[in-house]
């Protein structure tokens, strides 16, 4: 087991776009990053390219966002070779603009984007209890303000649109950083939880791996979009800026508290969504 003087950070979706970048600048200012990424070829490739510079200490890992059973591998395997979390970066997102389902049988976009999200997040609490500020980054977005939480079709089998689907995931990712903000709280908990909003950044995230759909629309949108280094700006302020320490619970654009759509503030919802997810695991993981 691994016990580093460097804080360890956690970044999902490390391959590309943001979360490459996001590893990257952490690793420069001296952070131990763990790269979580899904795909084997694509994960060894960007570390190779991370590592090429000297100093930079960085360690990659394997798991499927989409897959419960993974999640729960990975953790067990995280903690056999670290024995602490400093900051848990949640970065990794899929869109898409037909509806597919995770392993599990979940819409992908709630599936992935929030779920395996939660369940990555609660399985990780104790190494980040165990850190001396425990840190959770979560990435939301401006598109929660179109979303809602379908409590009644949350895997929207009856009218799925991409737009529907990934204002909910995101809407999601912001009530479960306040539901968790106020648990922890009330817990007497140190660590702390709070959302971005990247901004418009031209990353791979819309482009279908296997077809290839959306390359040309995101090469010709590129000039007018942040580059991911740019996007990440306010994830690595929340993982590193001793400004927010004790700040929790709060969604973050441009490296300041932002307002948010009435149902992002909405704690009922929080909750029921909370104890949802909490339902959701249960069912396909037992007890």
């Amino acid at each position: 087991m691994m016990s580093s003087t460097k804080n360890i950070v956690l970044v999902t979706g490390a391959n590309s776009g943001m979360g490459k970048a996001t590893t990257a600048i952490l690793a420069d200012k001296g952070y131990h990053v763990v790269m979580l990424c899904r795909d084997e070829a694509r994960g060894k490739a960007a570390h190779g390219e991370i590592i090429k510079k000297d100093g930079r200490s960085v360690d990659l890992m394997y798991c499927d966002l989409g897959n419960m059973r993974s999640i729960c591998n990975f953790v067990l395997s995280f903690k056999e070779r670290y024995d602490r979390l400093d900051v848990l970066i949640n970065n990794a997102g899929v869109i898409t603009t037909d509806r597919r389902e995770t392993s599990d049988g979940l819409e992908l976009q709630f599936g992935v984007n929030h779920i395996g999200h939660f369940l990555l997040t609660i399985s990780l609490l104790d190494l980040l209890e165990r850190s001396d500020a425990g840190r959770i980054v979560v990435y939301s977005s401006g598109a929660h303000k179109s979303g809602r939480i379908h409590f009644d079709d949350y895997n929207l089998t009856h009218r799925y649109g991409v737009v529907r689907s990934y204002g909910q995931s995101k809407l999601a990712n912001l009530l479960f950083t306040r539901e968790l903000s106020r648990r922890l709280r009330e817990g007497g908990s140190k660590i702390t939880i709070n959302a971005c909003h990247p901004g418009a950044v031209a990353t791979q995230m819309g482009v279908d791996r296997s077809t290839g759909f959306g390359k040309t629309l995101v090469k010709m949108l590129s000039p007018f979009f942040q580059t991911p280094e740019q996007g990440c700006r306010t994830a690595v302020y929340l993982a590193t800026s001793p400004e927010v320490a004790s700040i929790s619970g709060e969604y973050f654009y441009k490296c300041k508290v932002a307002r948010t759509s009435k149902r992002g503030r909405d704690m009922d919802a929080a909750r029921r969504l909370y104890e949802l997810s909490e339902n959701i695991i249960r069912e396909r993981t037992g007890p």
